[in-house]
C-alpha cells in the first residue's frame, strides 16, 4: 500500500474523539463564542481533565492554579485549547497500540521532547499560537504506530537505524516512505489545520534551509531530540546541520539552553500525552 491508502485505512483503525472533531466545527463557525467551546470540552469529562491538567502543567507555568475550563480558555486562549485538545485526541486515538514491536514509552518521550523544543523556538522566534509546533513535534511521527498496527515486521525492522542510516532513510528503504510523510497524510485526511500537517510533512527535507519559519523550527526540533533520546546511537549533536539552527540565527549555547530547559520539562509533560496515562481516567 502507498501513504494515501495506509492513511485512509488508517483512518478506519484510528478514530479521534468525538468532542475533538466537534471542537474544529465550534472553531470554523465563526459564530462560536467561548462558552459553545466550553461547553463541549466539559461534555468530555476525560478531555477536559487533560486540558486542566495541560494547562497546569509545566508546558505553561502559570503562577496561579487553573481549576475550570472557562478560567483555561480566558488563559491559554480558545485555539490553543483547540490544539491542546488535538494533541489529547490523536495520542487517545493510538492508545491501544502495544508495546510488543516498538519501546512505546521511547516513542513518546522523543515525540514529546520534539513538541517541546518546537514550542521553545517558535516562542523564542515569536512566531503565534506556538502550541500549533508543539503539536506538530508531538504528532510527526504517529505514522510509525499505523505501521506497527499493519506491518509490524517493517517497524521492527525500521528500528535498526544508526549513525550510518538516518531514521528516515531506513524507513524509506523498507517501505517506500517516511513515518513523516504517513502522519502528514493522516493528519490531512482527519482534516487537521494544514499550519500542523505542512511542517511534519516537510521535516526530513533538511539538504538545505526551509522556506518557512515553521518548518525551519520543527527541523531543527526533530534532529535535537532524535539525538537526545538515543544517546546509546547518537552522540550530541550527531543529526545537526549548521543551517538548521544558524536560519533561525541561533548558537550552540542556545541549542544548550533549549534542551536543558525542555528535559526538564518533558519529565512531567510526558505523562500527560504517553496513552498509558490515559488508563488513569
Amino acid at each position: 500500500m502507498n501513504v494515501q491508502e495506509l492513511a485512509e485505512k488508517a483512518c478506519e483503525l484510528f478514530v479521534l474523539p468525538e468532542a475533538v472533531t466537534r471542537l474544529k466545527e465550534c472553531l470554523d463557525d465563526n459564530a462560536a463564542s467561548m462558552d459553545d467551546i466550553a461547553e463541549i470540552i466539559a461534555f468530555d469529562p476525560a478531555l477536559a481533565a487533560q486540558i486542566l491538567k495541560v494547562a497546569n502543567s509545566a508546558l505553561y507555568r502559570f503562577p496561579n492554579r487553573i481549576e475550570t475550563i472557562s478560567k483555561a480558555l480566558q488563559v491559554i486562549g480558545t485555539r490553543s485549547a483547540y490544539d491542546l485538545a488535538l494533541a489529547y485526541g490523536v495520542t487517545h486515538a493510538f492508545s491501544e497500540v502495544e508495546g510488543k514491536v516498538i519501546d512505546l514509552d521511547k516513542f513518546w518521550e522523543q515525540s514529546v521532547s520534539c513538541g517541546l523544543l518546537a514550542k521553545y523556538f517558535a516562542e523564542q522566534m515569536r512566531v503565534r499560537e506556538p502550541e500549533r509546533l508543539f503539536v506538530a513535534g508531538l504528532l510527526h511521527n504517529v505514522g510509525e504506530l499505523i505501521m506497527v498496527s499493519v506491518a509490524p515486521e517493517k517497524a521492527k525492522r525500521c528500528q535498526a537505524f544508526n549513525t550510518r542510516v538516518s531514521p528516515a532513510d531506513l524507513q524509506k528503504a523498507i517501505v517506500g516512505f517516511t513515518y513523516a510523510d504517513l502522519s502528514a497524510a493522516m493528519i490531512r485526511k482527519w482534516q487537521i489545520p494544514e499550519c500542523i500537517a505542512a511542517p511534519i510533512a516537510n521535516i526530513h527535507n533538511t539538504h538545505e534551509p526551509a522556506q518557512e519559519v515553521e518548518s525551519q523550527i520543527l527541523q531543527l526540533s526533530y534532529v535535537l531530540a532524535l539525538d537526545n533520546v538515543n544517546p546509546e546511537v547518537y552522540p550530541g549533536y550527531n543529526n545537526l546541520k549548521p543551517h538548521l539552527h544558524e536560519s533561525l540565527s541561533l548558537e550552540r549555547d542556545d541549542l544548550e539552553d533549549a534542551l536543558d530547559i525542555t528535559n526538564l520539562q518533558c519529565i512531567s509533560v510526558i505523562s500527560l500525552f504517553n496513552p498509558s496515562a490515559f488508563m488513569l481516567y
